[in-house]
């Protein structure tokens, strides 16, 4: 029913930008809090979302990326973008976009996508 798709990783030299997406489609009523996670290389996935945008606009990261990250979203277009500046090797990892989404009935549940791969070469 809901799918989440994550797009625009890719590859990038250290000290570059990208810019990623995720859209949420199916049944989806509403989309509440958005978050951003990611997995390195040889690691399992941080339980702790590095930004987070609440429907309002309210976002929070972690200090590892504040000051270079920015976390937005499009609630009409059901949408959650990040722009990712001066990006560091450490940043390498598979992005995952997270949501909890409303449906029709009144019901909240969370959905995670597949992940898009990040790559930034020194």
């Amino acid at each position: 029913q809901v799918q989440l798709v994550e797009s625009g990783g890719g590859l990038v030299q250290a000290g570059g930008s990208l810019r990623l997406s995720c859209v949420a489609s199916g049944t989806v009523f509403k989309v509440d809090e958005m978050r951003w996670h990611r997995q390195a290389p040889g690691k399992e996935r941080d339980m702790v979302a590095f930004a987070t945008i609440t429907f309002s606009g309210i976002t929070n990261y972690t200090d590892s990326v504040k000051g270079r990250f920015t976390i937005s979203r499009d609630n009409a277009k059901k949408t959650v973008f990040l722009q990712m500046n001066n990006l560091r090797p450490e940043d390498t990892a598979v992005y995952f976009c997270n949501a909890d989404i409303l449906d029709w009935t009144g019901r909240t549940r969370n959905y995670w996508g597949q992940g898009t791969q990040v790559t930034v070469s020194s």
